[in-house]
């Protein structure tokens, strides 16, 4: 089954008054950090920006890649959709991020779709220009290396959790990793904010099993559920499942 592609969304060229904002966006991005500030806006002057609506694709997985995408405002999903689909979400980012790296150095397509999951705003850097930065910034092309080995190691982890971690297991993990920095105790709510198959597309399941995953969870007293709220109810019960050491 052919996978729809949205419209593309509005395209602007950058304005003197957007150079300034974009200058703070692309000073969030990791590997741009080294650049001086004159660097820096006269990389801004180089991107184009795309203002997209919720749900509307950012780039399709398999097309050619030509442009490094940061993120200026709202949240991307990176994903991919099976030809059933069924989907795996890879990632959500924020505003600072980049995406698609990769590609553009391996002159492959992108890997996975990126979808808007509320109103955003999106940076396009062209590939040409970046290579020609790397090759002036070493410090730019060493900050690339280091986020693309944090994602290999992050996909590793995630493939690492589908062939090995049971469907209750790896929703203890992400209830303990939604938590953050809080503390995990007694009667600590977590609002989800996501719908069981959303959920799933995360966890790399389907709706039916993050739901029996829930119930066994609540049955066993670990967890409450309130809506789309999760109470934990034995903090160290759920980071024991968490880490594998029982259901």
């Amino acid at each position: 089954m052919a996978r729809r592609r949205s419209r593309p969304g509005h395209r602007t060229p950058p304005s003197a008054p957007a150079v300034a904002a974009d200058v703070a966006i692309l000073r969030r991005v990791p590997y741009f950090r080294s650049l001086s500030a004159a660097a820096l806006r006269r990389l801004a002057q180089s991107c184009s920006s795309r203002t997209l609506t919720p749900g509307q694709t950012l780039f399709v997985e398999g097309l050619p890649c030509t442009h490094l995408f940061i993120i200026a405002a709202g949240r991307v999903e990176v994903r991919q959709t099976s030809r059933r689909g069924r989907e795996q979400v890879f990632h959500t980012e924020e505003p600072g991020a980049a995406l698609g790296e990769g590609p553009l150095f391996d002159g492959g397509g992108y890997i996975a779709s990126a979808v808007a999951v509320e109103a955003a705003r999106v940076l396009s850097l062209p590939r040409a220009r970046l290579i020609a930065l790397c090759r002036t910034h070493p410090a730019v092309a060493l900050g690339i290396v280091e986020t693309l080995a944090r994602r290999v190691r992050r996909f590793a982890d995630l493939a690492g959790d589908l062939a090995f971690r049971p469907v209750p297991e790896r929703l203890a993990r992400y209830l303990v990793t939604t938590a953050g920095g809080r503390p995990l105790m007694p009667g600590l709510e977590m609002d989800l904010q996501l719908t069981q198959a959303q959920l799933a597309a995360r966890l790399g399941t389907v709706r039916e099993l993050v739901a029996r995953a829930l119930a066994q969870l609540h049955q066993a007293g670990v967890v409450s559920r309130q809506g789309a709220r999760v109470v934990v109810r034995d903090p160290a019960r759920l980071r024991a499942i968490a880490e594998g050491d029982g259901e």
